[in-house]
C-alpha cells in the first residue's frame, strides 16, 4: 500500500468524522517517549504501612493511606497501560529495616513481590548491606545458605532477584564491583543507559562487619567514569540511580522543588552533563526537581519517598532521527489504598506471609502505661531512654557484663510505642536490626570522646540539634554547641556523681555502634568486651514484659 493511498484513506475517515484534517508532510515526526517508573526506600513495606501526612501545594494538610505491594503493583500496571517503551527502576533500600513480615523471612518475600510487579534496575542502598554482602548477593543469586541467625526459605524456595542489582562504587578486596556498575536497555532505536550506586558513606552507617572487605567510592568520580563506556555501547541518555539525596523545605504530594537541600547537592555539581536523569533516595523526602539551579540546567532529579507511598511516572522523549534526548519531566503518583486496583498475585504472596507470621506478629511482649515517643531530629527521646534502660537491664548483673550504663542511638530507634498492650510486631518495628549488646570498659575520658564524637558530627539539612546518644537511667550530661568541637560535652553524671576522666565504667551499646558505627570511632577503643549473644530487642522485649513507664526524656541537657 502506497504512503500516499494510506495518507487519503485517513484524510477520508477523518472527513467523514466531521473532523478538519490539516497535513503537513514538513511536520516533524512525534518524539519516541520512554517511561521511567521509579521508587526508592521500599524497605519491605508489603503490607499497607501507617497513613502518612502530607501538604498540598496550597498548604493544606491531610492523612492517606496508601502503599503496599499489592496496590504498588497494580499502580505500576495501571500507569504503564498504552506506554510501549518502559522499564521500573528502584534506588536502593528496597529491602532493610523492614517489617517483620519481610524481616523474618530475610526480606525473601520482599525480593519475589519485586519480580512479580517488574523491577528491572535496583541501585543498592545501606540498608542493603545489613546483613552482610555474602547475604545481598544472595538475594541475586536465590537459594537457600545460612548467613544469618535466622533459617532462609523458611516459607518456600527462594529464587533470587530477577532484577538486577547495580553497586558502581562498592568496590571488593580484589578492584571488582560487588555487582554490576551498569545496565543497558534498547527501545527501538533508543538506548537508555543505567548507573547504580549507594552513597560514599554507608560504611559509617552500616554494621562494620556488614560491609567488611567493602569499599564506598565517590559518588560522582565514579559515574563520571563509567559515562564513556556507556556512550560506546550507545546509550543516548544516561540515568543515575543513586541511593543518596535531598529535602525540600516542605513535605508535600510529592511534585514541590522548592528550597532543595542536603548531601546530594555537592554530587550533582559534579556530574557529566551527559547524566540527565537522576533518581535518587535515602532521605525518605519525595520531590521532583527539573533543570533547577540545584540541580543543574537539563537535569531531572526524582525522588519518590519511601515505603511504597508514591511512584515516580518519569518521561523521556527523544528525536525520532537523531535519538537526542529533547525533553523530559515527571510527576509523583499516590499509590493509594486500591484506587488503582489490587495486584492479585503480590496480595497472594503477602497473605502467604502474613499467614505465616501471625502467631510470631501478633503475641503481646510487654504493657506501657504511655506512649513512648520519638524525637524528630533524633534526639533524646522516651522511647530511646527506654531502650537505653532495657540495655542497662540486661546486662547489669556482673555475669552479663556487669554494665553501668547504656548509650543508644537515637536514630536508630524506627518507630514510637503507642501505651497499652505491645505486640511483638510493634517491637520490632522500633528496633528491626537485630544488633547484640557488648560490654565494654571505658575511662571516663574515652566516654566523653565518644559523646563528643556524637555532638561534632554537622547537622543534617532540616535537623534543629544533632542526634543523640541517648543514655539510661543514672546518667546524664550536658551539651553546649556554642562551644567548640571536642569540648561540647560537660557535666557528666553517674548516679549524681562526676564522671572522673579516668575513672573506668563499664557501658553497653550495640554491636553498630561498638565497631564504630555513626562515624563514633572511640567505642572501638573499648577494652575487656563482653558479648553473650544477647539480641537487643530481646532485652527490650524482657523489659517491657512486666508492664514499664516510659521515663521522662530529660538525661540530656541543651544548655543556652
Amino acid at each position: 500500500m502506497s504512503r500516499k493511498f494510506v495518507v487519503v484513506a485517513l484524510l477520508a475517515l477523518a472527513g467523514c468524522a466531521g473532523q478538519p484534517v490539516v497535513f503537513d508532510p514538513n511536520a516533524p515526526p512525534h518524539p519516541i517517549e520512554v517511561q521511567i517508573l521509579a521508587f526508592n526506600d521500599f524497605h519491605g513495606n508489603l503490607e499497607p504501612p501507617a497513613p502518612v501526612e502530607i501538604a498540598e501545594p496550597d498548604g493544606t494538610k491531610r492523612k492517606i493511606q496508601t502503599g503496599g505491594v499489592a496496590h504498588l503493583a497494580a499502580a505500576l500496571t495501571q500507569l504503564r497501560s498504552g506506554h510501549y517503551n518502559g522499564v521500573t527502576v528502584s534506588a536502593g533500600d528496597t529491602i532493610g529495616a523492614s517489617p517483620l513480615i519481610s524481616a523474618n523471612y530475610l526480606d525473601e518475600p520482599t525480593i519475589e513481590a519485586m519480580n512479580l510487579l517488574g523491577l528491572e534496575f535496583n541501585s543498592v542502598g545501606n540498608h542493603e548491606f545489613d546483613r552482610g554482602s555474602e547475604e545481598l548477593k544472595r538475594m541475586q543469586s536465590g537459594g537457600c545458605a545460612k548467613f544469618t541467625r535466622r533459617a532462609p526459605c523458611a516459607v518456600e524456595p527462594f529464587i533470587g532477584a530477577r532484577f538486577q542489582y547495580l553497586a558502581a562504587n562498592v568496590v571488593q578486596a580484589d578492584g571488582s564491583t560487588v555487582f554490576p556498575s551498569t545496565g543497558i536497555k534498547r527501545f527501538g532505536p533508543v538506548t537508555i543507559g543505567f548507573i547504580g550506586m549507594t552513597l560514599k558513606g554507608t560504611a559509617n552507617i552500616v554494621t562494620p562487619s556488614g560491609v567488611k572487605g567493602l569499599t564506598f567510592v565517590d559518588e560522582a568520580a565514579t559515574a563520571n567514569a563509567l559515562v564513556p563506556a556507556l556512550k560506546a555501547q550507545g546509550a543516548d541518555a544516561i540515568v543515575l540511580l543513586i541511593h543518596q539525596g535531598g529535602k525540600t523545605a516542605q513535605f508535600t504530594a510529592g511534585n514541590s522543588c522548592d528550597g532543595l537541600s542536603g548531601d546530594i547537592l555537592p554530587i550533582l555539581s559534579k556530574l557529566d552533563p551527559a547524566i540527565t536523569t537522576v533518581v535518587s533516595g535515602h532521605t525518605h523526602w519525595a520531590y521532583i526537581c527539573n533543570g533547577t539551579a540545584e540541580t543543574g540546567a537539563g537535569r531531572l532529579m526524582t525522588s519518590a519517598g519511601k515505603n511504597g507511598y508514591f511512584v515516580t511516572d518519569i518521561r523521556l522523549n527523544f528525536d525520532r532521527s537523531s535519538h537526542q534526548l529533547i525533553r523530559q519531566g515527571a510527576s509523583n503518583v499516590v499509590v493509594g489504598n486500591g484506587e488503582h486496583g489490587t495486584d492479585a498475585a503480590a496480595q497472594a504472596l503477602v497473605s502467604r506471609y502474613a499467614e505465616a507470621v501471625a502467631p510470631i506478629a501478633s503475641k503481646v511482649v510487654g504493657h506501657l502505661t504511655e506512649k513512648a515517643g520519638t524525637d524528630a531530629d533524633d534526639g533524646e527521646s522516651a522511647a530511646a531512654d527506654l531502650i537505653a534502660d532495657a540495655l542497662l537491664g540486661s546486662t547489669r548483673a556482673p555475669e552479663n557484663g556487669g554494665a553501668q550504663l547504656a548509650l543508644v542511638n537515637a536514630t536508630g530507634v524506627r518507630i514510637a510505642l503507642p501505651a497499652g498492650d505491645v505486640l511483638y510486631k510493634d517491637a520490632f518495628a522500633m528496633m528491626p536490626f537485630g544488633n547484640n549488646l557488648v560490654v565494654m570498659t571505658l575511662t571516663g575520658a574515652q566516654l566523653k570522646a565518644a559523646l563528643e564524637q556524637q555532638y561534632a558530627i554537622p547537622l543534617e539539612a532540616g535537623r534543629t540539634r544533632p542526634a543523640a546518644l541517648a543514655p539510661s537511667e543514672g546518667f546524664a550530661y550536658a551539651v553546649d554547641m556554642s562551644r567548640p568541637e571536642g569540648s561540647r560535652v560537660t557535666d557528666m553524671r553517674l548516679n549524681g556523681k562526676p564522671v572522673s576522666p579516668s575513672g573506668r565504667y563499664r557501658v553497653v551499646v550495640n554491636n553498630y555502634l561498638a565497631s564504630g558505627g555513626d562515624s563514633l570511632t572511640a567505642f572501638t577503643k573499648g577494652t575487656e568486651l563482653t558479648d553473650k549473644g544477647v539480641v537487643d530487642l530481646d532485652a527490650f522485649v524482657a523489659w517491657i514484659a512486666p508492664g514499664r513507664s516510659p521515663p521522662r526524656p530529660d538525661r540530656v541537657r541543651f544548655l543556652p
